[in-house]
């Protein structure tokens, strides 16, 4: 019984030293993309001038992220968006290779007095400081000193258990049939999508004996196999630019594995003037493995572009207006880039708004009901791309986020939900004006028809100043915003006014489109409204704003200030 309960607790404790290993190399991965992200996606853009430059530029950010997925998914964003050509994508990769070879070599190395050092550093880099450099480098470190205890854990648990009848009734058909072994850590890596992970897992259980060195050479070569697959399956929906690269990566590696099997018992032997110690044999060959890999196809990369092109071919160039373009998935672990797209895609919907805008006067001054409809079929894009958005923000904040983060993902988030309103408003509001007034075959007035269209034109340049507002966080521009709010108040007033005063005069175009101009003249102000949200925040953080108004300013006169208080705090109370 005691025998039984020991070997549960040896299988426990492995098992929690796999688990442990995967977690750290996640930590690693996601300190090392918080603090240098940034800088590494710019350099891997910039590094693409030729084959061998970008196969420096592989090794390099790979071994720096730890992740050959993570790079294979930089790759794929720069392919999709046309920032990198086929053949330097495809020699990143083999770079990549290379570069969680290196990580290997060094995390395989003595390095037991490491561990338990990077997780005091990194605590103590993580609690100094709230946010920053410091607290990503913490969460590095931790993430190197977890995967380094992992590893002990996972020899310790390992040598007891290589005795074990139940253990040996698993690997006795591994060992025999070393293929098993490559298939397995295959499936296993493109499941943990972290083939650093396997492979120390493998040179930790040559290193305890509880695998040969034939058995561990197979189970590494499974492990460079599936990290080929989980970058080419986490892209499958984007477009076949995005994925050539990795496919070609994955044709690399089952050519690879299918020239190594016949030769798994002879690789041992040819490696062993560089070590012969299990987890010395795994890591080389890891390392063997890979540079193989780039010999051979590192001057075939042209040709293998242009097969991945025969097989993967350009789709028809008919994009729609609702699918997002800039919100690239393998940014979300380096907060600052992700947000950066979600904002550059969220011009991308003011954009559209901006043409639903400018369509709506002409669908009122021609009467023009083709228009009208297409008007309405923009707001399908428009809710597409909020959605979008919004999913991909979701999807953002998983990953923890720092103060500032935090206030540009909600400024981000507040902008694309009011610019929604917005396309709301046009569709479902004024569409529904333009098209009672084309049916009833109503005309406004000239006089009433100009000061529509300076009102429109108005909101129009204050769609486009929010917009430049919102990239910029400018706070004169901020104020300037508000201030047009004001005198756009003052404007429907006096449009209100002179059109009363049409009725009174008895013109029958006022009398009879007198409701469509006023719900018009409303409509446009809630879009202003809804415009002049963005500025608030800006405002409230540089303290421009006291609890109840504007600060004053010498370009507003005190009625103009009184107007301000109650649309500042009408505004306000809305949000809330």
């Amino acid at each position: 019984m005691s025998s039984s309960a020991g070997a549960t607790e040896l299988l426990l404790h492995l098992v929690a030293g796999v688990a442990l290993l995967l977690w750290g190399v996640r930590m690693v991965r996601t300190g090392m993309t918080r603090a240098f992200g940034a800088p590494l996606r710019r350099y891997l853009g910039q590094a693409m001038r030729n084959r061998f430059q970008a196969f420096l530029a592989g090794i390099g950010v790979t071994a720096l992220l730890q992740s050959s997925t993570a790079t294979a998914m930089i790759v794929s964003s720069f392919a999709g968006r046309g920032l990198i050509v086929g053949g330097a994508a495809i020699a990143v990769l083999l770079g990549a290779g290379i570069g969680t070879s290196i990580t290997a070599q060094y995390l395989s190395l003595d390095l037991h007095w490491l561990g338990p050092l990077c997780i005091i550093l990194g605590v103590i880099g993580f609690f100094v400081s709230e946010s920053g450099l410091p607290r990503h480098v913490g969460r590095l470190l931790i993430g190197i000193g977890l995967m380094l205890l992992s590893l002990e854990m996972i020899i310790s648990a390992s040598a007891p258990l290589r005795d074990a009848p139940g253990l040996a009734a698993i690997l006795n058909p591994l060992q025999r049939e070393p293929v098993l072994g490559v298939l397995l850590f295959t499936l296993l890596t493109w499941l943990s999508h972290a083939s650093l992970a396997t492979v120390l897992l493998a040179a930790s259980l040559a290193k305890a004996g509880t695998v040969d060195a034939t058995l561990a050479v197979a189970l590494v070569i499974g492990a460079n196999l599936g990290t080929a697959i989980s970058p080419l399956v986490a892209s499958s929906g984007q477009p076949p630019a995005a994925r050539r690269a990795q496919l070609a990566n994955l044709i690399t590696r089952v050519i690879a594995t299918l020239v190594a099997i016949p030769f798994l018992s002879q690789i041992p032997q040819l490696l062993a003037w560089a070590g012969e110690d299990g987890a010395r044999m795994a890591v080389n060959t890891h390392t063997a493995f890979n540079i193989a890999i780039a010999l051979a196809f590192l001057p075939l990369v042209a040709l293998l572009d242009k097969v991945t092109h025969r097989l993967l071919p350009d789709l028809p160039a008919a994009e729609s207006a609702g699918k997002p373009r800039y919100l690239d998935k393998s940014a979300l672990e380096t907060p600052t880039v992700a947000l950066a797209a979600a904002a550059r895609e969220t011009l991308r919907l003011s954009d559209a708004v901006a043409r639903m805008l400018d369509d709506t006067m002409t669908v009122f001054t021609r009467d023009d009901s083709k228009l009208a409809k297409a008007v309405e079929q923009a707001d399908d894009a428009v809710d597409g791309l909020y959605e979008a958005i919004k999913l991909y923000l979701t999807e953002l904040s998983k990953h923890g986020l720092d103060e500032a983060e935090s206030r540009r993902y909600v400024d981000v988030l507040t902008f694309t939900t009011n610019l929604e309103h917005i396309g709301d408003i046009i569709d479902k509001n004024l569409m529904e004006l333009a098209q009672k007034k084309i049916k009833n075959k109503l005309a406004f007035s000239k006089e009433g028809l100009a000061e529509l269209t300076d009102f429109h034109h108005r909101v129009a340049a204050n769609l486009q100043m929010a917009c430049n507002l919102f990239m910029s966080g400018d706070v004169k521009m901020a104020r300037q915003l508000l201030q047009e709010k004001v005198d756009l108040r003052v404007a429907e007033q006096r449009a209100a006014e002179n059109h009363y005063q049409r009725i009174r005069d008895g013109r029958a175009e006022s009398i009879e489109t007198s409701a469509i101009h006023l719900d018009l003249i409303r409509d446009l102000k809630r879009i202003n409204s809804h415009l002049t949200a963005v500025a608030y925040p800006i405002l409230e953080q540089a303290g421009e704003l006291t609890a109840t108004r504007l600060r004053a300013d010498e370009r507003l006169d005190r009625s103009s200030q009184l107007t301000a208080d109650t649309t500042a705090k009408n505004s306000r109370t809305s949000l809330a």
